[in-house]
């Protein structure tokens, strides 16, 4: 008997879905390999999960003119928007250094406008730790506060 795409399509949804934190952690791992980092040799790699289960990577890319650099995290997650994705659940952030480091402002921002939810920080060795954006970036500036001039 013949699967029906829609079946197939749905197992493969469910499949995506669960995506572990360690899954996620080893995705930005390794984006980290291919970030463009000549001027600060800091290499950075990120991973963006969407509620539906797909995983969107990115590295961080500098630029010689420092404000045209652009961080992993928000690569990861404009990848997943440029694909059509407007939520993020998760995002895994891989930095150099014997512990994690947090993103950026900007990128928390990018993050809070994409509502995720769970941000994973952790070492090019394995060792991570969970954070709420809300923890990162607390009041953070929305959409909803678009409307409170009127």
């Amino acid at each position: 008997m013949k699967r029906s795409r829609r079946a197939s399509a749905g197992r493969r949804a469910r499949r995506r879905a669960a995506v572990s934190p360690e899954a996620l952690v080893a995705a930005a791992r390794g984006a980290r390999g291919r970030a463009y980092a000549p001027y600060s040799l800091y290499q950075v790699g990120a991973a963006a999960l969407t509620p539906d289960g797909a995983v969107f990577v990115g590295a961080n890319v500098e630029n010689a003119s420092y404000g045209l650099s652009m961080c992993a995290e928000r690569v990861a997650i404009f990848q997943a928007a440029a694909a059509g994705h407007r939520k993020v659940r998760a995002v895994a952030v891989v930095t150099a250094g014997p512990a994690p480091a947090a993103p950026c402002g900007a990128c928390r921002q990018v993050m809070a406008e994409f509502s995720v939810e769970v941000v994973y920080l952790a070492t090019p060795h394995g060792t991570f730790r969970r954070r709420s954006l809300r923890h990162l970036l607390p009041e953070a500036f929305t959409a909803a506060d678009l409307t409170k001039g009127t």
